[in-house]
């Protein structure tokens, strides 16, 4: 994400020069976020579904499909995911629009 501010710093830097308030620009790089861990998110969930019986062999005492374990990955997941998109976006809502313009 952080890297994705920066190579958009003058597309949001024009976008606050026309009129976008800081919150918008932070909420436009929150929903992207969101949906790359969703997509993250719903492509993880059926890999496990699907590679679970192939590691079934080296778990012990636990099934492949244990639900504890797989809802406690994704909410740490979505956790870190939120955490890696919150400051970029405090970043690219702190752009000054006039230095953004006059980058190369």
């Amino acid at each position: 994400m952080a890297y994705s501010v920066a190579q958009r710093t003058r597309e949001i830097g024009l976008r606050m020069a026309i009129g976008a308030r800081q919150i918008d620009v932070s909420r436009m790089v929150m929903r992207r976020g969101k949906t790359l861990t969703a997509a993250g998110v719903c492509v993880g969930m059926v890999a496990v579904l699907g590679l679970s019986e192939l590691v079934r062999s080296h778990l012990f005492g636990v099934r492949p499909s244990n639900p504890l374990t797989m809802a406690s990955v994704l909410v740490l997941m979505t956790v870190v995911a939120a955490a890696a998109a919150y400051l970029p976006s405090r970043q690219a809502a702190r752009v000054d629009p006039i230095a953004a313009l006059r980058s190369p």
